[in-house]
């Protein structure tokens, strides 16, 4: 109770001095009712290569830069990987062995995350494992998770928005057989909606203000790197993949028309049942798998509402869905999707005060880890905010949010996650459980996932050790990569 107070006290004192002050550090007012949906929705290319003889799946990534039109006539300055903006989709099952490929012809240094992928330390594609221009880094991994939505940026330390924000991300899906009975023809009827906000100059060009309390607020959204976009729907059904790779940016989603949905899955995999909603938030780096159901001959508009969060300021509409004619039936909605067991709230707690561009009162340092985990440890971490709006992303490690100021998640936040929004002057508590990957030497990440803040210096290390050894574990890290490629 007392600290649901404190956030209450803040918001009811502070809440319309500080709406106006983050408004001039970059906010925008939204795009509602200035598109006319004239693009066909851009969907990736999947990239799901059959196992090799030695029984590995191989991909072949290349990251370098382009130009594209977001608007006609009007080429823009970006990256992409294996094209101009954006990259392919990946796709693997559990249980594969997965090896990949990256090449970086940028000129400049950078890295490879696998976001939301449980693999070991080396693998990560963290600020440590840089690959230099001209070099290739070669992971190779097994899949050991269930099915879920994850996805793959850049994250080298310092200039992770500037990488992100010019277009170096893609998404990377996994199967597994509890999400057979999900729609899953990709392009089809299993959509990828990559969401950013973007500032577009009058003559297309990508505006890199990346100043102000969150960074880069844009008033114009790209979804899949598609401005003005629509999608033609032919199925009765479609499950969508809902990432937000913007910097900065909260979404409030839902339809024009208030039509409910279903959740089926969030950031690290299924949900044990579909959840009826009409509006989820989404914040940088976190994913929602949705079910929507259409009728023949419709139209409806996939929009953002404003909400009451700090960064999340005027409407926007995203994508317009244009169902056919005729429409292919689609198989109902199971009523159950997975055997979700409940959070485990036991073991050891940890504390990490958020402040405005540090965790614990310290800036990230490259050469100290600031946390020693026990291989395969089940804790609680709160996440405690004491400034503006924040979110928090765990490497390797899933989560179940346990409470939000002493309240119960919305239950479509209940799912397994690795990526959770923080409201400001709000204390989050998540059951974390960790990977059994030991490698006291190389650490993983912890930090906001608002790109600013992250680069300003909001990120922690943590290593995994074997149970036990955590007291003689090295608190310092190699300053230098462990994957610069060759």
């Amino acid at each position: 109770m007392i600290v649901t107070m404190r956030r209450r006290s803040f918001l009811t004192v502070t809440g319309l001095l500080a709406a106006a002050a983050l408004t001039g550090c970059g906010g925008a007012e939204g795009n509602a009712g200035t598109l006319a949906f004239r693009n066909p929705l851009r969907v990736p290319p999947l990239l799901d290569p059959a196992p090799g003889p030695d029984g590995v799946r191989r991909f072949a990534l290349e990251l370098r830069r382009g130009r594209t039109e977001f608007l006609p006539g009007k080429p823009a300055a970006t990256w992409g990987v294996n094209g101009d903006y954006l990259g392919p989709t990946l796709r693997a099952r559990r249980g594969d062995r997965v090896a990949v490929a990256v090449t970086n012809t940028l000129g400049e240094p950078t890295t490879l995350h696998w976001h939301g992928m449980r693999l070991p330390a080396k693998m990560d594609g963290g600020p440590h494992q840089t690959i230099q221009p001209g070099a290739t880094w070669r992971p190779e991994w097994t899949v050991e998770q269930p099915a879920a939505t994850t996805w793959y940026h850049p994250h080298p330390h310092g200039l992770t928005a500037r990488h992100v924000y010019r277009g170096l991300a893609g998404m990377f899906l996994l199967d597994d057989d509890h999400d057979t009975a999900l729609p899953r023809t990709y392009g089809v009827d299993d959509v990828p909606l990559i969401i950013q906000d973007k500032k577009i100059a009058a003559d297309g060009s990508l505006d890199e203000d990346f100043g102000g309390t969150f960074g880069m607020l844009g008033d114009q959204v790209l979804v899949n790197g598609t401005y003005d976009p629509h999608l033609r729907v032919t199925t009765t059904r479609v499950r969508f993949r809902v990432l937000n790779a913007s910097n900065a940016h909260v979404f409030h989603l839902g339809f024009a028309d208030d039509r409910a949905y279903h959740v089926v899955a969030t950031d690290a995999g299924l949900v044990d049942r579909p959840v009826p909603v009409r509006r989820i938030r989404v914040s940088p780096g976190e994913r929602f798998e949705i079910v929507v159901g259409f009728r023949p001959g419709e139209r409806v508009v996939l929009k953002g509402f404003g909400g009451d969060d700090e960064i999340d300021s005027g409407d926007y509409d995203i994508l317009e869905l244009r169902a056919a004619t005729r429409l292919t039936p689609s198989a109902g909605l199971p009523g159950t999707l997975t055997d979700l067991a409940p959070p485990a709230a036991g073991g050891r707690v940890r504390t990490f005060r958020l402040g405005g561009s540090n965790v614990n009162h310290q800036n990230m340092d490259m050469t100290r880890v600031d946390e020693v985990v026990p291989a395969g440890a089940h804790e609680v971490w709160e996440l405690d905010n004491v400034t503006f709006d924040h979110n928090f992303h765990i490497h390797e490690a899933r989560f179940r949010v346990l409470d939000v100021d002493g309240r119960p998640p919305e239950e479509y936040q209940r799912g397994p996650k690795d990526t959770v929004f923080v409201p400001g002057h709000a204390l989050v508590r998540v059951a974390v459980e960790f990977g059994r990957y030991v490698d006291p030497a190389t650490p993983y990440m912890y930090h906001c996932h608002i790109l600013r803040h992250e680069d300003n210096g909001m990120m922690g290390q943590y290593v995994i050790v074997e149970p036990g050894t955590e007291d003689s574990v090295p608190r310092s890290a190699p300053t230098t990569g462990h994957g610069h490629g060759h």
